[in-house]
């Protein structure tokens, strides 16, 4: 059946899967996607939404680089927020509620549009490896495929083990098998691997539930949407969520089953996410909580299945059962399943270069939960990645690395290859020293010309961001150009306790004020006039007003970003030896050995190399 060799062959089709599936095929490259169930492409195994804190941000720059997630998301959206909005513009992060099985339905349709892909539903049991490069892949029917790289996404599926109580079998998903003999055969080839643990709530009948002791959850009154393209538009009818409260009793009806709990007896030995913790992990670290929120979120437009988020759990059904009915809301609750935790291989990221392709063996990629993330979007982000790299491997081409100052995604791999993770990795604002810069409304102006030099976004994406860089900045000059009088400025500023203006000012002065608004703005002559004239749209007037009020902050963290960029110039050779260096402290000359940072900027950044192990280094290269 598979006469011909591959340019890539992508095994898994969760997120990351199908992000790199598409992105290699639409880099030109024939590519193979290998799952073991095609009904299940895409996904949304835990919460049924896209986005979220710095989540939203990943997100779109997957769009800006050509990737499908956010054009999905929308067609199946049911709810959008843009969160943190009374924040600044660097803390905004957009999230959108899905229809979980339109999401799927979306994700497969669209690959199947896509030229270059072909499709096999078989597990994959092992690797094809000669003289330290990949080959192929062998399937559990023991097929043979051959391929020039080979990208491996396979979530929780890698000697998957479920536990629901003292109960624990072996499964990559609930209802689906585990995937063996790929761990087995890294390990032989000379990796290190671990393993993690996940949990996801239990799903209900909406039906049985009581909407009117919650509290209701809306959308916002002017959703945006997440894709920069036109294909998509924002919702105009959307789903209510709702929200209600845990309470002391049923944190005692918790504790109840604590001694079968596999998290406290023993059973699981693995690390989960620390900022998603399972419901009884969060009884028992925040013992002094009386309540705790619960989400209660459908998981689509028809379907009557609703997701518990904030309930995620690994307790006996009976216990998860008797303690949700004390819920507010929950007291007549039906289970469509129990919630459960699930154990699964990962390997250490820090053994693979930041194209994701492994140091070990060419050829090889890694993306997603085998890395050791958490998260839809995390996942994408790295399997979209790992696509572009494996392509332009093929092609002959240089590799794409993003840096840290140019997106999130930059900053996640850098993170993963650099620091390594003992605990599921999830994005936050936090890990970026440039957020200001990385912003989810300028994520088209930072990477489509990237995308575009890639052959991932076409020359229309190009224009149209281009035409919104152009406007944006003409509107910028525009408020430089134009003066504002006392008399016509000060009634507005006396409102917003704002210093009055003594003289004629330029209008960008006044607008560069903390209170004063794009809104306030337009009450000045000129303004609309100008804004009608050019046809601007919501998103250039957000993008000039975040422009002008943080002017100060985005050219200052520019320049850091330019000095630490410098390191980033002078390389590290691939058969450096750290022995030479005497002065490195013992920890710096072991982490580097390890990791083998590729520059300067790198190796300042790894745990346990110090400013004085840099300047030792930077004095060694004769600089």
């Amino acid at each position: 059946m598979f006469d011909k060799e591959y340019d890539v062959i992508v095994v898994g089709a969760g997120h990351a899967g199908s992000e790199a599936a598409a992105a290699a095929a639409n880099m030109g490259s024939s590519t193979l996607l290998i799952t073991m169930n095609l009904q299940n492409i895409a996904q949304m195994s835990c919460n049924p939404a896209m986005g979220g804190i710095a989540k939203g941000q990943i997100v779109r720059e997957i769009d800006a680089l050509g990737g499908y997630s956010a054009i999905v998301t929308d067609k199946t959206a049911i709810q959008f927020k843009m969160l943190n909005k009374s924040k600044g513009p660097a803390m905004w992060s957009p999230r959108a509620q899905s229809d979980r099985m339109r999401f799927a339905e979306e994700w497969r349709l669209m690959l199947e549009q896509t030229r270059n892909l072909d499709f096999y539903q078989e597990m994959v049991s092992g690797l094809i490896v000669k003289n330290g490069k990949i080959k192929g892949v062998k399937t559990s029917l023991g097929v043979k495929i051959y391929a020039k790289t080979v990208i491996l996404t396979n979530g929780t599926f890698l000697n998957g083990l479920i536990h629901i109580g003292e109960k624990q079998f072996g499964g990559g998903r609930a209802g689906e098998k585990a995937a063996t003999g790929i761990t087995e055969d890294l390990i032989e080839l000379g990796f290190e691997a671990g393993r993690m643990k996940t949990g996801t709530p239990p799903r209900v009948d909406g039906r049985s539930l009581d909407y009117s002791k919650m509290t209701v959850q809306p959308g916002d009154e002017k959703p945006e949407k997440f894709s920069y393209s036109n294909i998509t538009s924002p919702l105009k009818v959307q789903k209510d969520c709702h929200i209600t409260y845990t309470s002391q009793l049923v944190h005692d009806l918790l504790r109840e089953g604590f001694d079968r709990s596999p998290m406290f007896n023993g059973r699981i030995k693995s690390i989960g996410p620390r900022y998603c913790p399972s419901i009884e992990d969060k009884i028992n670290r925040f013992a002094d909580k009386e309540r705790h929120q619960i989400f209660v979120e459908p998981e689509g437009w028809n379907t009557v299945e609703v997701y518990v988020n904030g309930f995620s759990t690994s307790l006996p059904e009976d216990v998860q059962f008797k303690a949700l009915r004390s819920v507010t809301g929950f007291e007549k609750v039906k289970f469509f399943r129990p919630g459960y935790a699930i154990e699964y291989d990962y390997f250490p990221p820090t053994q693979l270069k930041h194209t994701l392709e492994t140091k070990l063996i060419g050829g090889l990629f890694f993306a997603g939960q085998i890395n050791g993330t958490t998260g839809y979007e995390e996942a994408a982000s790295q399997g979209l990645m790992a696509g572009i790299n494996a392509s332009l491997k093929v092609q002959e081409r240089n590799p794409f690395i993003l840096k840290r100052s140019e997106a999130y995604i930059g900053v996640l791999i850098d993170d993963l290859i650099t620091k390594g993770t003992e605990e599921p990795y999830r994005m936050f604002t936090s890990r970026a020293e440039y957020r200001t810069l990385l912003r989810q409304d300028n994520a088209d102006l930072r990477l489509t010309p990237m995308s575009y030099e890639l052959g991932l976004a076409k020359e229309d994406r190009l224009k149209r961001m281009e035409e919104k860089q152009k406007k944006s900045s003409a509107f910028v000059e525009f408020f430089k150009e134009t003066s504002l009088k006392p008399e016509e400025a000060n009634p507005v500023l006396t409102e917003l306790n704002s210093a009055p203006m003594k003289q004629s000012d330029k209008m960008y002065k006044v607008f560069s004020r903390p209170n004063v608004t794009l809104d306030h703005m337009r009450t000045f002559n000129g303004v609309n006039e100008y804004i009608l004239e050019n046809s601007l749209d919501d998103e250039i007037l957000e993008q000039t007003e975040i422009e002008i009020k943080y002017s100060g902050y985005i050219e200052k963290e520019k320049n850091n970003a330019d000095k630490l960029n410098r390191l980033e110039d002078i390389k590290i050779p691939n058969n450096f030896d750290y022995n030479k260096i005497k002065s490195l402290s013992f920890e710096a000359r072991e982490k580097l050995k390890k990791i083998k940072p590729t520059t300067l900027s790198q190796a300042s950044r790894i745990s346990g190399v110090s400013p004085s192990d840099i300047s030792v280094m930077l004095i060694f290269m004769g600089r």
